[in-house]
C-alpha cells in the first residue's frame, strides 16, 4: 500500500467512527428525555446568562485613581452598591466600555478600552486609562471632576478588537500609539495569566519619553514572560535617553525588524493620524485583509483633511430637523462636526457607543438632505445605504437635514 493510500485509509476509518457515533446520538437523547423531570421550567437560565454577559448598562463607581504619567490616569471601576449592578459583565481582552457622562448639563458618550484583564471583571473591577487631551472637552472635565466615589454609567463590554483563534495567528503584533496601548495591556495580562494561547509583540509609538504609559509594568511582564511578551518603544521626540528603543515612527522597516511579518496578525490602536501612517506601511507587505485588525478610533477630528470632503461647505452651519421618539426639534449643525455631536450639543441624548460608525447603535434614518461619510468610517450594510440609513457618529452635514433618530431606553 502506497503512502497516499495509507493516508486515505486513515481518513476513511476516522469518518466511519464519526458516522457510528452519530447513530448513537438519537438513542442517547431519548434516554436523557426519559430521565428528565416532568416539572415545568420556571426560569430561563440562558436569558439570565445573556443579560449578565450583555447588559444594556452598568452602574459603576470609581474606587481608585492611579496617576500613570503626567497626562494619564487609570480609573478603577467597581459596581455601584446603590444600583442594580451587582456584578460586572465578563469581556474579551481588547473590548471597550462606552461611558455616558453629563458635562455641564449635556449628556455625551465616549468609548474607552478596558485596560484590565478579563479575569479582573470576575474579581469585581474594570480599569480604564484616560489621557488628558489639549484641548479636550470631556477629558478636561474628567481631570477636574472625577474623584474616588464618583458614579459612572457605562455600557456592557463592546467591540471586535480581540484575539480570535479561528481567524488570527498565534503571533500578535500590536501597533500602538499614545493611549492606544490600553487594550494591549489587557491582552498582555491575559497572556501572562496563561488564559490566552498567543504571543504578543508590541511596537509602541510615543511622542514624549516621560509620557510612556505602563512603561515599568510592561518591563516586569517582559522579564517574567520573555517568550510570550515583548515591547519595543518607538520615540519621535528630539531628546531620547531610553535604552533599546527605536527613533522615528512605526515604519515598515521597524515592523520587519522585530516581527515575522508572514506569520503574524497585526492589531492597530492609536490616534487617527497613526492609523493613516501605519496602514500605508503595512500595504508594503501585501497582507491578507483578515491579518489586520483595527480598533475603532472614534470620530474623525480633522474631517477637512479628508480629500473627498466638500471644502466649499467647511465654514457653513446647517439646520437639522431631528425626530427622536415623540420629540421633534430643529438644531444647528456645523459641517465639520458629526451629526452626533450636533445632537449632543442640543442635549437630545442620542444613542451612541463606538463613535466610529462600526457598531451601528446610533443607526438613524435620513429623511432628506445629504451627509458626507468618510470611506474609513462607512460601516453601513448595503441595505442601509439603499434605504437611506446612516450612522450620525460618522456622518457630517453638507446640507440642511431631516432625520429620525431611535430612542433607546
Amino acid at each position: 500500500m502506497s503512502e497516499e493510500e495509507k493516508k486515505f485509509d486513515i481518513i476513511v476509518k476516522s469518518n466511519t467512527r464519526d458516522l457510528f457515533a452519530f447513530t448513537k446520538l438519537v438513542p442517547s437523547r431519548k434516554k436523557r428525555f426519559e430521565k428528565a423531570s416532568s416539572e415545568p421550567i420556571t426560569t430561563d437560565p440562558m436569558n439570565e446568562l445573556a443579560i449578565r454577559l450583555h447588559p444594556l448598562r452598568q452602574y459603576l463607581v470609581i474606587s481608585e485613581i492611579i496617576n500613570e504619567t503626567k497626562s494619564t490616569k487609570t480609573y478603577k471601576l467597581t459596581p455601584d452598591p446603590n444600583s442594580n449592578t451587582n456584578q460586572l459583565a465578563y469581556f474579551r481582552a481588547g473590548q471597550y466600555l462606552s461611558l455616558k457622562v453629563e458635562v455641564n448639563g449635556v449628556t455625551i458618550t465616549r468609548p474607552y478600552s478596558i485596560a484590565s484583564s478579563p479575569s479582573d471583571a470576575l474579581k469585581g473591577f474594570y480599569e480604564i486609562t484616560i489621557r488628558k487631551e489639549e484641548p479636550g472637552f470631556l477629558t478636561q472635565f474628567i481631570w477636574n471632576k472625577w474623584k474616588v466615589g464618583t458614579k459612572i454609567e457605562s455600557s456592557g463590554p463592546e467591540g471586535f478588537f480581540f484575539y480570535e483563534p479561528l481567524r488570527d495567528l498565534k503571533q500578535i503584533v500590536g501597533l500602538a500609539g499614545g493611549s492606544g496601548i490600553t487594550p494591549f495591556r489587557s491582552i498582555a495580562k491575559e497572556i501572562a495569566e496563561d488564559k490566552l494561547d498567543a504571543k504578543l509583540t508590541i511596537l509602541y509609538g510615543s511622542s514624549e519619553e516621560d509620557d510612556i504609559i505602563y512603561h515599568n509594568e510592561f518591563k516586569v511582564l517582559e522579564k517574567k514572560y520573555p517568550d510570550k511578551i515583548k515591547v519595543v518603544h518607538v520615540l519621535s521626540c528630539e531628546k531620547v535617553t531610553l535604552e533599546g528603543c527605536e527613533l522615528g515612527f512605526l515604519t515598515s522597516d521597524i515592523i520587519e525588524k522585530y516581527c515575522d511579518v508572514n506569520n503574524s496578525s497585526f492589531f492597530i490602536c492609536g490616534p487617527q493620524i497613526m492609523y493613516n501612517f501605519v496602514e500605508k506601511e503595512l500595504e508594503k507587505f501585501n497582507l491578507l485583509h483578515k491579518r489586520i485588525r483595527r480598533e475603532a478610533f472614534g470620530e474623525i477630528k480633522e474631517i477637512l483633511s479628508d480629500p473627498e470632503f466638500p471644502q466649499e461647505v467647511a465654514e457653513k452651519i446647517f439646520k437639522i430637523k431631528a425626530q427622536i421618539g415623540n420629540l421633534t426639534k430643529e438644531i444647528p449643525a456645523k459641517a465639520t462636526e458629526s451629526v452626533l455631536v450636533a445632537l449632543e450639543r442640543a442635549n437630545l441624548n442620542p444613542p451612541s457607543k463606538c463613535r466610529s460608525g462600526e457598531c451601528g447603535f446610533c443607526r438613524s434614518l435620513l429623511i432628506s438632505g445629504d451627509v458626507y461619510i468618510s470611506p474609513v468610517s462607512d460601516w453601513r450594510k448595503a441595505g442601509d445605504k439603499k434605504f437611506n440609513y446612516f450612522h450620525p457618529c460618522a456622518s457630517y452635514p453638507i446640507t440642511d437635514l431631516e432625520i429620525k433618530v431611535p430612542r433607546h431606553l
